[in-house]
């Protein structure tokens, strides 16, 4: 090295070209350090422009309007200029049309967003085909998944909704099992836990986790069973009752304005949670698997994260309607196999 050195201080003509190679080898490391993730994959280059070649992505979805899928939704056409298009209804609603679709061989929808239940179902009939490697699928945490053809995005949690002018500040229920107080008798609305919705999920998870005993001794709280979760809480606003369970965080983080306040239990949340599947002869995969793709990204879990919805990469989340960490702590959600059993128990115990 030392004679090598003393070739280019000379100013010799080996000395210059040891030099300008040596430069072109440091530009060419540095550069392939400075490349982004997405541009050390080619595969998922070519998923990007081919992506943009089909122009438009259809997305099915059971969550018929939530503002952060909306705006996720916008994000990602002002981020790649690819048109979504977007059916939204009832998660039944919406299984029926795929069924329509699939057996008359006339594919419409790339995209299915719904609960983990109604997937689960679906999947079993084979409405749905694997999604290939998606970058951010890395980023799901267990409980939730990314199994090759599940994608978990979001979760809906459920905690109790308590009326501030009625209960008192400290008084309110911190825990499930607080709801078994007597002082709570014949003063909590809660949603129908003999029919499928946020009642039967809740129904399932306590069973799980306090056993059925537990739902003995609350169906002696005589709790006003309803079937209109948001009706429910515009009763909890005017004062009607002074608790309601189980309340969707979502829709309290539209109403946190009004006379009330979200709880959750120190047990924790039990959560419906979202699945992305990419459906079977999807016309626009590449699309597809780009918006799956956006939905895992840190600002689109952002923005679910502030319209009330747990994300599922683990990472810090913004405070959401004045709760820090809201339903931070999954409790459990139900499953397809043994839904029809927990209906069964929850119709028996509440006569």
């Amino acid at each position: 090295m030392g004679e090598r050195l003393g070739v280019i201080a000379c100013g010799s003509r080996a000395g210059w070209r040891w030099i300008a190679s040596s430069i072109v080898v440091v530009v060419i490391a540095a550069t392939a350090l400075s490349k982004p993730a997405q541009s050390q994959t080619p595969n998922w280059d070519a998923v990007v422009a081919n992506a943009e070649k089909e122009g438009s992505v259809t997305i099915y979805s059971a969550a018929p309007g939530a503002p952060p899928v909306t705006e996720i939704n916008n994000l990602f056409k002002q981020r790649y200029g690819i048109r979504v298009d977007v059916l939204e209804g009832r998660a039944s609603e919406i299984l029926e049309r795929i069924r329509i679709e699939q057996s008359a061989g006339r594919a419409v929808g790339d995209v299915h967003y719904n609960g983990s239940t109604p997937t689960e179902r679906m999947s079993a009939e084979g409405a749905f085909q694997p999604y290939g490697d998606i970058p951010n699928a890395k980023n799901v945490v267990p409980p939730y998944v990314a199994d090759g053809t599940r994608l978990s995005s979001n979760t809906l949690s459920y905690g109790i909704l308590v009326n501030n002018n009625l209960v008192k500040p400290g008084d309110e229920p911190k825990s499930w099992r607080d709801l078994l107080d007597p002082k709570w008798q014949n003063k909590i609305l809660a949603d129908d836990m003999r029919a499928l919705g946020g009642g039967s999920i809740l129904f399932f998870v306590l069973t799980d986790k306090l056993g059925a005993d537990f739902h003995r001794e609350f169906a002696k709280q005589n709790p006003a069973f309803v079937r209109d979760i948001r009706n429910a809480e515009r009763r909890i606003t005017r004062g009607e009752y002074p608790l309601l369970v189980p309340e969707v965080l979502p829709y309290y983080v539209a109403i946190k304005g009004l006379p009330v306040r979200f709880v959750a239990p120190e047990e924790g949340c039990p959560y419906v949670r979202f699945d992305l599947t990419m459906l079977k002869g999807a016309p626009h995969p590449n699309a597809a698997r780009l918006l799956m793709n956006f939905y895992l990204s840190d600002e689109a879990q952002e923005i679910f994260a502030r319209g009330g919805y747990t994300t599922v990469n683990g990472k810090p989340v913004p405070e959401v309607a004045g709760l820090e960490a809201p339903c931070s702590k999954p409790l459990g959600t139900s499953s397809a196999d043994r839904q029809d059993e927990m209906l069964r128990l929850a119709r028996e115990i509440y006569q």
